[in-house]
């Protein structure tokens, strides 16, 4: 067994649009209906470019897609998600056009820009730009 790659984060929200909105405009992300049985407004899957769904978005309340004896644990030791970006300047334009707090860190023995933003639900994003 090994593990190839994360498959996706899984987030509770009292907001989806916004949610949804969030990872859209920010992150160009395509936002979708998550599988029936479940209904638009109680579930979204956000895809990358390469049409994997990295962000589940869940409405906190509504019925869940995994088994009713599998409860979702303590977000609390989560420190935060990170992706691995590419257009810096596009992010850090956008995240200033919403107002959003922000900040960067530079790596650079590794050539590596952090950008370290927070969704509408909380959940902190590390914003990974190697070389950008």
């Amino acid at each position: 067994m090994r593990v190839n790659a994360l498959d996706h984060v899984n987030i509770f929200t009292d907001d989806m649009a916004a949610s949804a909105r969030f990872y859209a405009e920010l992150l160009e992300l395509s936002v979708r209906d998550g599988p029936a049985p479940l209904k638009p407004d109680q579930v979204q899957w956000v895809y990358d470019d390469q049409d994997r769904p990295i962000v589940h978005l869940n409405a906190r309340g509504a019925p869940q897609a995994f088994p009713r004896d599998c409860p979702p644990g303590p977000t609390g030791p989560i420190h935060h998600v990170a992706l691995n970006c590419s257009g810096k300047a596009e992010v850090v334009a956008r995240l200033s056009a919403r107002g959003a707090a922000f900040s960067r860190n530079e790596i650079a023995s590794i050539g590596l820009t952090q950008i370290f933003t927070q969704d509408p639900n909380g959940v902190l994003l590390e914003l990974n730009f190697y070389g950008d």
